[in-house]
């Protein structure tokens, strides 16, 4: 039986893990053997993020898989959902684009009853472990919309992107987990991070329903541009944050 919490700790300690104590007991009960959780332990010491290390993450309550080099679902994106669960009723068409894990279509279809959901992500690695979590939905691969069926034009009741919205500057900024380990595609949003979601709310009203909303992730700062971009795309904007999570979203809602 493995049983080296205390040596587990101190290593994670020493490598700069600031939850070294959770993340020793995540680790020991997920490793099978002595040599099992030193192998986990030296790719979480070498700087492999918990997750990919684990495999999956804790997310709104359900463990998502994530393989190694799939973004990590954050924490603070569970805001995002629970105003997302909010607009789709039961039956409802929605769209989980840039869907990573797949891990905001999971808690979508956990909280709401019978919605029609698709995922799209342009990541080959990220859309083979979405179509993991959410097998009984259709995940597609391609570049924002361009996946979807043309069928869905005009239907779409809430669409969530949570589009990388990093600065290209700040990325040298991230934690190495995060920058080395993590697809840049998924975290780079351009100049002024930005770039991805005037791409996505520029083609939004097509495929949104009367009444249908577009909600995506951003920061604090970046939210006031970001409800420029959709009010010029048609959408009437919103801005949601919670200080407690750290967490901002624009809700652009396309008129009846």
């Amino acid at each position: 039986m493995v049983t080296a919490l205390p040596p587990v700790i101190a290593r994670l300690r020493a490598a700069g893990c600031v939850f070294a104590e959770d993340e020793a007991r995540l680790l020991l009960d997920a490793a099978g053997s002595d040599a099992e959780l030193t192998a986990m332990v030296d790719r979480r010491v070498a700087g492999l993020p918990l997750e990919h290390v684990l495999g999956w993450a804790e997310f709104c309550g359900l463990r998502v898989l994530v393989d190694p080099g799939v973004f990590v679902p954050r924490q603070r994106t569970g805001f995002l959902v629970r105003h997302a669960a909010a607009l789709a009723r039961p039956g409802a068409v929605v769209v989980d684009l840039c869907c990573g894990s797949g891990a905001v279509g999971a808690v979508l279809a956990s909280l709401v009853d019978g919605i029609d959901l698709w995922a799209a992500d342009v990541d080959p690695a990220a859309v083979r472990c979405a179509r993991r979590n959410i097998a009984a939905h259709r995940v597609v691969e391609g570049d924002l919309f361009d996946p979807l069926p043309t069928a869905l034009l005009g239907r779409v009741d809430v669409l969530v992107a949570n589009t990388p919205y990093v600065p290209t500057g700040a990325i040298a900024l991230m934690p190495p987990e995060a920058r080395d380990h993590e697809p840049l595609v998924a975290l780079d949003g351009g100049g002024d991070g930005l770039d991805v979601q005037r791409r996505v709310a520029a083609r939004a009203p097509r495929w949104l329903a009367p009444g249908g909303h577009l909600l995506v992730e951003t920061s604090e700062e970046q939210a006031p541009r970001a409800a420029e971009v959709f009010a010029r795309s048609g959408l009437r904007p919103r801005v949601v944050s919670s200080e407690e999570l750290g967490a901002t979203a624009v809700i652009g809602t396309r008129p009846a």
